[in-house]
């Protein structure tokens, strides 16, 4: 079994992290929750054990990568809410491994809790999209204005154009032209790319911290392209009222 390369663990804001300890980099976690690079030092750290869990459960190489990309989701999910120990349990070398014990406890009830999809309807790729990148575009999306989530998972998703996008919303109830439709589109990726962590844009997109700002409209970066075509969940789209 070969472990994914992932190059985000090379990158300078996740490298200056690896003196961290696990109790140290889930505090900052906590505490910075505007930060997406603790969570992605942590996903360094652990992703061969894992993966290696993971890998040995689907019955196909593409059911694995979307079950790992799954499990970290979670894994983001409850770091949240993890209880640490009053006391580092790295001055304790008896308690050190305490992190990745929950770690595999976690990832072994995702994997025997998860119903996988069949391959044909993954759309979701790793080489594409690393999980903490998809974490946190996912949730980028999730803070969009209805209209704009569903314009840019048509556009992106589904390669849906501007004149099909606006005679959808038409038949919804929505007032808007194709050239509206460009216009929504360009809003909606500001908002996306503004929604992100400023280090998750650095670490994966490759702004720079004093440009990232100044990314603007339909000059999304081909990561983040090759991201939207992922497999984003339309279902849980808020319900919205004709305008």
């Amino acid at each position: 079994m070969q472990i994914p390369n992932f190059p985000e663990c090379d990158h300078r804001l996740v490298g200056s992290l690896s003196h961290y300890s696990d109790y140290g980099l889930i505090t900052q976690f906590q505490q910075q929750p505007d930060s997406g690079r603790y969570f992605t030092a942590i996903f360094c750290r652990y992703s061969p054990v894992v993966y290696s869990l993971v890998r040995h459960s689907a019955r196909s190489p593409v059911q694995s990568d979307y079950l790992f990309a799954l499990t970290w989701r979670h894994i983001l999910h409850e770091l949240s809410g993890i209880e640490l120990p009053e006391t580092p349990p790295e001055q304790d070398s008896a308690a050190r491994p305490w992190f990745q014990s929950w770690l595999i406890n976690l990832t072994a009830a995702c994997i025997n809790q998860s119903l996988l999809p069949e391959v044909e309807s993954i759309h979701y790729s790793i080489t594409q999209a690393s999980p903490p990148l998809w974490c946190y575009v996912s949730q980028a999306l999730d803070q969009l204005a209805p209209l704009h989530r569903l314009i840019v998972l048509m556009a992106q998703t589904f390669h849906w154009s501007e004149t099909r996008i606006a005679a959808y919303l038409q038949a919804e109830g929505d007032a808007i032209a194709p050239h509206q439709v460009r216009s929504q589109l360009k809003l909606a990726y500001q908002a996306l790319e503004a929604a992100l962590p400023d280090d998750i844009r650095a670490i994966y997109l490759d702004y720079e911290w004093a440009d990232a700002a100044a990314e603007t409209g339909l000059g999304l970066g081909s990561e983040l392209n090759d991201l939207l075509e992922a497999d984003f969940d339309l279902s849980s789209l808020p319900q919205r009222q004709p305008t």
